[in-house]
């Protein structure tokens, strides 16, 4: 009897271990499914605009198109709702109702920390997926920093990315 308590006990706090780890391996993961999801949704958002010369008031408009531009209509994993929010390409108005505004993007409404950073932002809710970054500010520090990564500057036109061995005497 003594033996099964102490076994049970034992399991217990093995199990305490690891359920951190696991919830975090949860979190990884949902975070990874999140940006494949946004990036899908904003590059269907493009294409959309590519074709139509406007952006759609809802996702049910991009499911519309034939052939599909988004193999379907995504969740937000981060959140029980799986419910995004919509980044319009005009400001809302004082409600914040965003209901028939041209959407450009969406973002998560999940207010936990990431274990990711992406675009340079920890916060899941930070994270904006949108089929134009210049609109409405959207062209953060982070694009920004992404283009003058890939300028080559005046003092680095011409030159190799690899260091060029010396010689030794």
């Amino acid at each position: 009897m003594a033996l099964a308590l102490a076994m049970a006990v034992g399991m217990g706090i093995l199990l305490m271990k690891t359920a951190p780890a696991l919830s975090a391996e949860v979190q990884r993961a949902n975070e990874e499914e999140l940006i494949f999801r946004g990036e899908a949704i904003a590059e269907a958002l493009r294409i959309y605009f590519a074709r139509a010369k406007q952006y759609p008031r809802d996702l049910d408009e991009v499911m519309k198109v034939r052939p599909r531009i988004l193999r379907q209509k995504y969740k937000d994993p981060m959140t029980p709702t799986g419910d995004w929010e919509f980044i319009t390409q005009v400001q809302p108005g004082a409600s914040g109702n965003t209901q028939g505004l041209p959407i450009v993007g969406v973002r998560s409404k999940g207010t936990q920390n990431g274990i990711h950073i992406y675009q340079f932002k920890e916060q899941v809710r930070d994270w904006t997926f949108s089929a134009d970054q210049n609109l409405l500010g959207l062209g953060d520090e982070a694009t920004r920093l992404r283009n003058l990564q890939r300028t080559p500057t005046p003092a680095t036109q011409g030159q190799s990315q690899t260091p060029t061995p010396t010689p030794k005497n």
